[in-house]
């Protein structure tokens, strides 16, 4: 069997919901491939900065959210090898975040709201998608199930082993050479260097991870360590952490032949500033405005109308391309930079982690987020 999309999303995450939804808002619709068989609400919560509230304002879901969220008001910044205790912290470690907004969002209650915002059947569950081909202008799909669907445009929505950006001849994500223990009473994550975990990935035991954090914060403020002795055991789990070389990039296709991607599948990072969904939500305002834009140019009059059609939409993408890339390549970087002063060891990076981490982390932190996706609002 074979049906007819014009805009194929793959993935039903954060970045394929709200692409979908950002299309929907200015009249395009899509369809959503999501493999699994339901919503995907595994995870714990989200810090959703500056950026994101900004992105799900322009999606008309801001609001809604805001009051399924709790407000983040300021961090309490230490290093795990101060020679402070909690007894004794310096003020310049309190940080607080000026005109910013944080809060903390369940993934859950996104996702849903996300869903729920969608036209019925814009999300089509149990489709895995096992090979992607050209047809001339168009790109047949096709799904386990066997079926075949034939898009003008296809966004890669599909996480950090996107089927989609090995299309495109994108490099495989990096190792990141260090985890994350993720655990959520409040929403918190430990990132660590997997050899001094000593720890089988397989093993997901989490009682072993807890009690390694528990270990590691003991000269933490003692709400931060009751925090984390407080978390559930089936509220905690490890990750190894991934990232895109900033290089590919730059340098690689992130649109080709009326393919794009977005989210994870563009840009993995490392946690360090806290940006894989608030970057997710700038990309799909800004793709689906660019879309937008595309489709409302008037198709000359010694073009076929599929290969109008065709051409609008690759000019619609690359202008996608020249907004996200240096974006992309800036938030990689910095997380990766600011990950690695917190866990390199060694008597400069010591000295460098504890005046970095009391003066600077967060300052970058913050920049990193005053960014405006704009609006869903089509220039003449």
């Amino acid at each position: 069997m074979m049906i007819h999309e014009p805009i194929l999303i793959v993935g039903g995450g954060i970045s394929g919901l709200s692409t979908a939804l950002g299309l929907h808002r200015l009249g395009i619709r899509s369809l959503v491939l999501e493999s699994s068989d339901r919503l995907r609400i595994t995870g714990f919560a989200l810090t959703m900065w500056t950026n994101a509230w900004r992105a799900l304002d322009a999606l008309g879901i801001g609001e809604y959210l805001r009051t399924k969220s709790v407000q983040i008001h300021g961090f309490q910044v230490f290093s795990p090898d101060s020679s402070l205790t909690s007894s004794d912290r310096s003020p310049e470690a309190d940080v607080n975040f000026g005109n910013s907004e944080s809060r903390c969002v369940k993934r859950k209650d996104l996702l849903e709201t996300l869903e729920k915002e969608l036209p019925k059947g814009t999300i089509r569950y149990s489709s895995k998608v096992v090979s992607i081909e050209e047809s001339g202008n168009f790109k047949l799909v096709h799904l386990a199930d066997g079926s075949v669907v034939k898009t003008t445009v296809l966004i890669g929505c599909d996480g950090v082993n996107s089927m989609v950006a090995k299309w495109l001849g994108l490099q495989d994500p990096n190792d990141g050479g260090r985890s994350a223990i993720r655990g959520f009473s409040v929403y918190w994550f430990c990132t660590l260097t997997p050899s001094i975990f000593n720890y089988d990935e397989k093993e997901q035991n989490p009682f072993k991870m807890k009690q390694f954090v528990l270990s590691n914060i003991e000269n933490a403020p003692q709400q931060v360590y009751d925090i984390v002795e407080r978390t559930e055991l089936d509220c905690i789990s490890y990750a190894p952490l991934k990232y895109r070389s900033p290089w590919n990039i730059l340098l690689g296709h992130i649109v080709k032949n009326n393919v794009c991607v977005a989210g994870d599948a563009l840009h993995p990072m490392t946690p360090d500033l806290g940006q894989g969904g608030c970057s997710a939500l700038e990309d799909s305002i800004v793709l689906a405005r660019c879309l937008a834009e595309a489709v409302s140019v008037k198709r000359s009059g010694n073009e076929k109308e599929s290969d109008g059609e065709y051409v609008k939409m690759e000019r619609g993408l690359q202008n996608y391309a020249k907004e996200r890339r240096w974006r992309s390549y800036s938030l990689i970087s910095m997380s990766y930079i600011v990950g690695m002063i917190q866990e390199s060891n060694g008597k400069v990076m010591r000295f460098l982690r504890k005046s970095f981490l009391s003066k600077c982390s967060v300052w970058i932190v913050v920049r990193m987020a005053d960014f405006d996706c704009g609006k869903l609002l089509i220039s003449e």
